[in-house]
């Protein structure tokens, strides 16, 4: 039988007074990705940082790929890949030159180190750009040369921390295919994100963090399911008109509405959906405003979030946002 690429029951983790992590219970699966989702500070990072043997857990117990992280650390590193927030790569060296050096770091031989950085290279698509220096590489190339020296040691379990942050659209995207890609070639991968649409489009888990323990855990779309309504969304023309629909909608929804001024959007959850869209319509006939459009969808993430947590993503929480900063120890080593 397989084990879980990642295990963990009732681990703890304590940065003087700050509880981090608080008995956090998590099982994923191999042959997947899961996403972390939580507010900042919710114990997303310490646990990737717990995962990669760069923080020791004060209690509960934590396997990857069946290896305990306490008693084995060295053996754990040997079957992860970290890749933090930035690209750290070397700017001076060819991309083909960096993963192979890091290739080298990770123990290999040189015939061996040279053969992993053209096959990696080859997975994520920068053949073309192999043999040019990285100073002259995009963001979001530089995104993927990061993967890359996490990948040429061959990794079971991928770790991501934010792997998208800064990037523009379509450097995003071109990112996400990176990812499906390693999927699909047998590489886990876990990341945590603030992108909750990143989460949408990846992931076949998604973990909801919170306080340093798991609040709710799923599918996207059996997350979407577990908010128990529908949201009926209207696109106004006119900035001015936004407090008008709001307050003409209010009645119908099981929440107050939410109002978004740089879209001009007004959202209302409501519970029993067709009926619903029925008498949004004649409120806002009744209104006399004229709208853009007027839908009803299921929730985004972002909504279920909001649900679950009652704060948006990005909002502090009180848990390891005073946590040290860990050793810069590269992932894959002994």
């Amino acid at each position: 039988m397989v084990p879980p690429i990642v295990e963990a029951r009732g681990l703890t983790k304590r940065f003087g007074k700050v509880e981090a992590l608080a008995g956090l219970d998590l099982v994923a699966d191999s042959g997947q990705v899961v996403a972390l989702l939580g507010p900042n500070g919710a114990g997303k990072t310490t646990f990737v940082r717990t995962i990669a043997t760069l923080v020791r857990p004060d209690a509960g117990s934590l396997r990857v790929d069946g290896i305990d992280v306490v008693d084995h650390p060295e053996r754990v590193r040997r079957v992860i890949g970290l890749a933090g927030q930035y690209a750290a790569v070397e700017e001076a060296m060819t991309g083909r030159e960096n993963l192979a050096m890091v290739a080298r770091l990770f123990g290999h031989d040189r015939s061996t180190a040279r053969a992993n950085a053209h096959a990696v290279l080859a997975q994520l698509g920068l053949t073309d750009a192999a043999d040019r220096l990285v100073r002259t590489y995009s963001g979001g190339m530089r995104r993927r040369l990061d993967l890359g020296a996490s990948l040429v040691g061959a990794p079971r379990l991928l770790l991501l921390d934010e792997p998208t942050t800064g990037l523009d659209p379509r450097s995003r995207i071109d990112l996400w295919d990176a990812i499906r890609g390693l999927v699909a070639h047998g590489t886990d991968v876990l990341l945590t994100t603030q992108y909750l649409d990143e989460a949408d489009q990846l992931a076949s888990q998604v973990v909801i963090i919170d306080h340093g323990r798991v609040i709710a855990e799923g599918t996207p779309s059996e997350l979407k399911a577990r908010a128990g309504r529908d949201v009926i969304e209207v696109h106004a023309l006119r900035a001015d008109d936004l407090a008008g629909l709001a307050g003409a909608l209010a009645p119908l929804g099981s929440e107050a509405p939410w109002l978004d001024p740089a879209t001009r959007r007004v959202t209302v959850p409501v519970v029993g959906g067709r009926q619903a869209i029925n008498d949004a319509v004649r409120a806002l006939d009744v209104l006399g405003v004229e709208v853009g459009d007027i839908a009803l969808r299921r929730p985004t993430l972002d909504e279920v979030f909001l649900t679950l947590t009652g704060a948006p993503i990005d909002s502090p929480s009180a848990d390891d946002i005073h946590e040290p900063p860990a050793p810069a120890v590269p992932a894959g080593t002994a």
